[in-house]
């Protein structure tokens, strides 16, 4: 990092009293200006943070990591920082890697840094997470214009141009790395993976049940691809059961012109996939045109 150079490392948290300190100290070493955003923690995340020299903003109420992203993001761009650095807080990152995460971004050559799990062999990651992840980087990939190894990463670094380009974006919860590399890819913002160390024997290990969380994720992640890509989300499927009800009403005629015998199941059953087929075609092209009209007004 150069004289001239700005950086911001923010950290969102809740509840991260027994980590925040040693974090923000680590942090501190890296970085012109480390914030923590507290989501209503009921223990002393504040208070400790403060006191390790980190600037602070405390919600009232919990309202999810994606508020404290944005928050960090806002609070980058509003200050003109170089570049803006989120970890989290939970001490599964280490804060020594915030230089190499955040150095493509200070050299010029990406404006999204994604700190990867699965880049390398520095990561012991349990068999269940890597299984999970594959999973949701699969949507993420489909709902975005990069395919990410470690989509759901919380170490990534943002450049003053992506900071920027982001100023409207919106994003809610958990959910808040997929939507932010499928909003930032869309608008043609240079993204790179570099390989990071994770631990994961923290004290709070699981703020969240591991298969609510990525069910939670995953089922907003094929909202977005509905949205962004509505031929594959509904066309595609919609052919299909518009195929498969036309070859079981065909076998059906095939009945009853051999025997002059309705087969009732038969016709009833490809009636209704051939109607749901097209229904789901129909809402595909409607969704569509919506998609084209929308980016054309924007």
């Amino acid at each position: 990092m150069t004289v001239t150079t700005r950086t911001l490392v923010a950290i969102p948290c809740y509840n991260e009293g027994l980590t925040i300190g040693s974090l923000v100290l680590k942090a501190r070493q890296h970085a012109s200006e480390v914030l923590v955003i507290d989501d209503g923690s009921t223990d002393d995340t504040a208070s400790i943070a403060r006191l390790s020299g980190a600037t602070v903003l405390v919600h009232e109420r919990q309202q999810g990591k994606g508020a404290g992203v944005l928050d960090a993001m806002r609070y980058g761009r509003e200050g003109g920082f170089d570049a803006v650095v989120l970890i989290d807080g939970d001490g599964q990152h280490n804060p020594d890697e915030i230089p190499s995460v955040v150095a493509p971004v200070l050299d010029g050559q990406a404006d999204l840094v994604i700190g990867s799990r699965f880049l390398g062999t520095r990561a012991h990651i349990p068999l269940y997470r890597r299984i999970g992840q594959i999973v949701l980087n699969v949507f993420t990939a489909a709902s975005a214009d990069y395919r990410s190894s470690d989509s759901q990463s919380g170490f990534r670094a943002l450049s003053r141009r992506a900071l920027e380009t982001a100023a409207g974006f919106v994003t809610d919860g958990y959910n808040v790395e997929s939507d932010m590399i499928a909003y930032l890819s869309a608008r043609e913002i240079r993204i790179l993976e570099v390989p990071i160390s994770v631990r994961y024997e923290v004290p709070h290990k699981h703020k969240k049940n591991p298969i609510t969380h990525g069910l939670g994720v995953l089922a907003n992640i094929i909202a977005l691809i509905g949205a962004r890509r509505p031929l594959l989300s509904f066309g595609v499927p919609g052919l299909v059961l518009t195929t498969v009800g036309l070859l079981i009403g065909t076998i059906a005629v095939a009945q009853y012109t051999a025997t002059s015998r309705v087969p009732v199941l038969s016709s009833i059953i490809g009636g209704l996939l051939i109607a749901a087929g097209l229904l789901l075609i129909g809402a595909a092209l409607v969704l569509k045109s919506l998609t084209i009209l929308f980016r054309h007004r924007q």
